[in-house]
């Protein structure tokens, strides 16, 4: 929206410009005292058309600029002792655009057929030292353009490289920062995680291999063990590398709730509507809900059975994870990291989350993403 008005107020200005100087060279013509013969309205027409011209000078700069010289050496041949103001302005903005070379060749072209054309028109018999006086002044006039617009496009070429040097410093920056916790997070997770990872497995061969029941407690360790162990990789693959690898998403889901019925809690997953694209923040934003309201369940709920439901809408995904866990209505609910960090989720991409005890005892998480906004 912004850059769309920009460009409205760009073109209007253009047709301001080109609408003053057209008006100038009009009054400066009728104050000559010309009459309405032919050849004097075709300097009328041509003092207009090269004023004119320049509402286009932004998109054809080269086009302005031969129009507008041509427009000045055909309104001096009729007789408009006019300077050559709106083949300046075109002067101007075809250095800007960085056509310099057919600036400085048009420029000498039209400073040749300037002078002709006055004699031409037989009001300069007066001498060479008034063509000469004319001619020098239309080429400092033509030099001040031309510098004015070289002056300007340097600028903005400065410009334009300050800012790819901010955008490529902000941008190595976040790589040495991303880099910088990737190794904070190995230095302090991978080995102990691993450590967890390693004896769980030993204890859980050890106890099968005596012929002992072993005990869901350390089942579940031994599987949140390797959960963490995966997603530390993966989060670890994802500060190292450059964005490519694809994250957990809905595609996921299934294979989530199968670990977590592994851990002697019974998860089923119900899909409802009809699947449809879907930005990868909602699909992410979805599997860190619905893993971590499966977390909160095995941990905290003392419950059985766990329900996950997802509705595909047709501007939104819902999703619903319900519990037959302790909880009760009315139960003082101190929100933890977990549940702060779905609704810090929930909230970036504009949607809504409730997370509170179910009237049938249980606990229940419901989240709605929309997906236009999301994406």
């Amino acid at each position: 929206m912004g850059n769309r008005w920009f460009r409205v107020r760009a073109g209007v200005r253009d047709w301001l410009v080109a609408g003053g100087v057209a008006g100038t060279l009009l009054v400066t013509g009728v104050s000559g005292q010309h009459s309405a013969t032919g050849l004097d309205l075709l300097g009328y027409a041509l003092l207009g058309v090269g004023g004119l011209a320049l509402a286009a000078g932004r998109r054809a700069p080269v086009a302005v600029l031969a129009v507008t010289g041509l427009c000045a050496v055909g309104y001096q041949a009729a007789g408009f002792d006019v300077a050559a103001v709106a083949f300046l302005f075109a002067v101007y903005a075809a250095v800007r655009a960085g056509h310099r070379v057919v600036s400085v060749v048009m420029s000498v072209a039209v400073l040749a057929a300037l002078p002709l054309a006055a004699l031409a028109s037989g009001l300069h018999d007066t001498g060479e030292a008034f063509a000469r006086a004319r001619g020098a002044l239309e080429i400092a006039w033509l030099v001040a353009a031309g510098a004015a617009g070289e002056a300007l496009r340097q600028a903005e070429r400065r410009a334009d490289e300050a800012e790819r040097t901010r955008e490529e410093t902000a941008r190595r920056r976040a790589d040495e920062e991303r880099l910088h916790i990737a190794r904070e997070l190995h230095d302090s997770l991978t080995h102990q995680i691993s450590v967890i990872k390693v004896q769980s497995e030993v204890a859980v061969h050890v106890a099968r291999k005596r012929g002992e029941d072993v005990p869901e407690a350390l089942l579940a360790i031994r599987e949140a063990g390797r959960e963490a162990a995966r997603e530390l990789r993966a989060t670890l693959e994802a500060l190292r590398d450059d964005g490519t690898t694809p994250p957990h998403g809905l595609d996921h889901l299934p294979e989530l709730v199968e670990r977590a019925g592994g851990a002697g809690l019974r998860a089923t997953l119900t899909i409802e509507g009809r699947r449809h694209d879907v930005p990868a923040a909602v699909g992410r934003t979805v599997y860190r809900i619905v893993q971590e309201s499966l977390t909160n369940i095995a941990r905290h709920a003392d419950a059985t059975r766990a329900s996950v439901r997802i509705d595909y809408r047709p501007d939104a995904v819902a999703l619903r994870v319900d519990d037959d866990g302790k909880a009760v209505p009315g139960t003082d609910l101190v929100p933890g990291m977990g549940l702060l960090g779905m609704r810090e989720r929930v909230t970036a991409l504009g949607g809504r989350l409730l997370a509170a005890p179910r009237g049938g005892g249980g606990f229940t998480v419901q989240a709605e993403l929309p997906v236009e906004r999301a994406s």
